[in-house]
């Protein structure tokens, strides 16, 4: 892919960052929004794995390096004003960093309780040992 051309079309914000929906590619599921920046998406683009800047910590990091729960890019959309990505992704065990497939487990009801309408796939506390 010629990532000069990409990066033509791309509308960071004021803060080098641009917003990316991941979404599962079998099932259509959105996984999680992220945040990349210029070198996160090249990074991204060059290996086909997605990577991610990690505003909390101001780093770039590869999504699931510490708990294994990668995921593999198999098709990349651009909207059409050019400030938001779309990666459908083959997604490796699970997406969110609580061991949901999905960071949207949880949904809002008519009175406004928060419920857990998923299962969980992996327990946080044994993947992310020694972590804050």
């Amino acid at each position: 892919m010629k990532i000069d051309k990409v990066l033509e079309k791309i509308k960071f914000d004021e803060k080098g960052l641009i917003p990316a929906i991941i979404q599962d590619e079998v099932s259509g599921e959105v996984l999680t929004l992220c945040y990349m920046s210029r070198d996160a998406l090249c990074k991204t683009l060059d290996e086909s794995k997605v990577y991610v800047f990690r505003r909390s910590k101001g780093k770039l990091m590869l999504k699931g390096e510490t708990s294994g729960c990668i995921q593999n890019v198999r098709k990349v959309s651009i909207d059409c004003d050019g400030n938001s990505l779309l990666f459908e992704v083959e997604q490796v065990r699970a997406g969110c960093h609580e061991g949901y497939f999905s960071c949207y487990f949880r949904q809002i009801d008519k009175d406004g309780n928060i419920n857990i309408t998923a299962e969980r796939i992996f327990d946080p506390k044994s993947v992310y040992k020694n972590m804050e």
